[in-house]
């Protein structure tokens, strides 16, 4: 067949470890058979960011900014034990944190369904997707460890050398400090990146915090969304017959566990990051969530939720073989073609997508599929265990059956 041919490259953002491994595996079995790809290549990887001091991550960045869709393997946000396997001349930071700062975006997070594995919450029937703030909170925090007696406060200095001072508290012992902050303008395009993409997907908005108790912090979240929806976004939410409301977020919790589904609950930083994993697992596997990041002015940049299975990879270094799950990653690089498709008026290539996905489902629906997954499957449904190359395969086979290659 002739390769689907591509106008705009896609910001191609390599990784670490065994999704590396697999980021290879995927391209040269599902994609370069059939596309004409173009891509902008970062590589991500931990030896890369090390030699150039990270400046690849801000490089590729910015491309994304540039070139408006990116894909991104999973990379290791390296801790002291990485800093002494990779000899690092220091702790870098997470390139998706990096990335996120320079986007101003916001991590849409939602689970891939396949009717053999039900959810654990009974009344879930339709996906949750986690729309996670991405700035600030406990990931910027300043941090100390109070070594005995003595005062904490909080100071604030204003350019005009007006001074705010409080107690925060008057330590009796040892103890630890923490001061977090976020912005008026992060939390505002965390808000029109939420009702945007409520709108481009035709679901409900639900935004939850914990105002009663952080009446400064917390309310302040809770009054941008209330002013945004007022002002740029009542009147579409209607017309679509989608609803968005604010609600505590424990409250929150208890709706979702009673909830069917099929709606965007938006959360801030720290919570995000905890209730996406919740969802995931609930649903069945944190390597079965797709995960985009949306700039309030339309960048996007597609990547696996899941980390880079150090586990597995390790196995593959000696030599066995390995039974891990590519379906995120696989769902990475058909989000980004989907939407790299959309925005160049690029019908095949929107098709392309389309058909990778569906025969990713195909083949898990025929019983083949990753160890991780035949554990989950309903008692009944008969399963083939394969490992990562042959379930690649078993994926070909099909979308060639459906592009007719």
């Amino acid at each position: 067949m002739e390769k689907i041919r591509m106008t705009t490259p896609l910001v191609e953002m390599d990784g670490d470890e065994m999704t590396r491994v697999l980021w290879k595996a995927i391209k040269d079995e599902l994609i370069l058979p059939f596309v004409d790809l173009k891509t902008e290549y970062y590589d991500l990887g931990l030896p890369e960011r090390e030699r150039t001091r990270d400046q690849v991550t801000i490089d590729s960045a910015n491309a994304a900014k540039r070139l408006g869709v990116a894909v991104k393997c999973a990379t290791i946000t390296p801790n002291k034990q990485r800093v002494e396997e990779y000899n690092l001349s220091e702790m870098w930071k997470s390139p998706n944190g990096t990335i996120r700062a320079v986007l101003d975006g916001t991590v849409f997070r939602a689970p891939i369904l396949l009717d053999s594995i039900r959810p654990i919450v009974r009344s879930w029937k339709k996906p949750i997707t986690i729309a996670r703030h991405a700035y600030g909170d406990v990931y910027r925090a300043t941090e100390y460890r109070v070594p005995g007696e003595g005062v904490a406060e909080l100071v604030f200095t204003g350019k005009d050398g007006s001074t705010f001072r409080e107690k925060v508290y008057d330590f009796e012992c040892g103890g630890v400090l923490q001061a977090q902050y976020n912005k008026d303008s992060s939390i505002r395009s965390f808000a029109h990146s939420c009702f945007r993409y409520a709108i481009d997907t035709k679901q409900s908005l639900w935004f939850s915090t914990k105002d009663t108790i952080s009446k400064q912090y917390d309310q302040t979240f809770k009054l941008i969304f209330a002013e945004i929806y007022e002002e740029c976004y009542r009147t579409t939410f209607e017309e679509l017959g989608i609803e968005y409301f604010y609600t505590l977020i424990d409250d929150a919790v208890a709706r979702v566990i009673r909830s069917e589904g099929g709606f965007i609950w938006a959360c801030k930083n720290y919570d995000g990051d905890v209730m996406s994993d919740m969802v995931s697992t609930a649903f069945g596997s944190l390597a079965m969530m797709t995960s985009v990041l949306v700039s309030p002015d339309g960048k996007f940049e597609y990547e696996a939720a899941h980390g880079t299975v150090t586990r597995h990879y390790y196995r593959y270094l000696k030599g066995e073989e390995t039974s891990t799950n590519p379906m995120a990653t696989i769902y990475a690089w058909s989000g980004a073609f989907r939407k790299r498709g959309e925005l160049d008026g690029l019908a095949d290539l929107v098709a392309y997508a389309d058909a990778l996905e569906a025969a990713c489902i195909e083949t898990l629906t025929d019983g083949i599929m990753t160890k991780d997954l035949a554990g989950l499957v309903d008692a009944g449904t008969e399963v083939k265990a394969v490992n990562s190359t042959d379930f690649l395969r078993a994926v070909r086979a099909r979308l060639e059956k459906k592009l007719g290659a």
